[in-house]
């Protein structure tokens, strides 16, 4: 029987992007992949992160923040991190292949385009998982 990879999106504050990244993940790849998603600071669900998400079929509303703490050492095939700062206080997880995608953070966008901030980030990550599904064909 083939074993899953596991994939932990790391974002500062594990609230938008990276959250995202583990719903869409979960919804493209079915179950080939065991995907988990994690903050070095915690910030709780952002509500907008729910919203968007629900528009494009997926529901992460019973996601949570988790600390990154929760999973030293714990073994991944992929660490990915979707934030600039998340990249720099990331550490080293063995086997893990590090990949790095930097998006930018739609909960610093002004309130006036703050949904349609979160919106093009989801569609940006989702791209990006595509590309990675493609690449990681068996």
């Amino acid at each position: 029987m083939k074993t899953k990879k596991r994939v932990l999106f790391l974002c500062t504050g594990n609230s938008a992007r990276s959250q995202m990244a583990e719903g869409i993940l979960r919804n493209l790849a079915g179950d080939q992949y065991d995907v988990f998603s994690a903050g070095t600071t915690p910030k709780g669900l952002h509500p907008r992160t729910v919203e968007v998400m629900k528009e494009s079929g997926i529901d992460v509303s019973n996601y949570a923040s988790k600390d990154l703490t929760q999973f030293l050492g714990q073994s991944f095939d992929y660490v990915i991190t979707v934030c600039d700062r998340a990249k720099q206080q990331c550490p080293v997880f063995p086997r893990a292949a590090p990949i790095h995608w930097g998006f930018e953070d739609p909960a610093d966008a002004d309130l006036s385009s703050e949904r349609e901030a979160f919106r093009r980030v989801r569609d940006e990550i989702r791209h990006r998982i595509r590309l990675f599904l493609l690449a990681n064909k068996d």
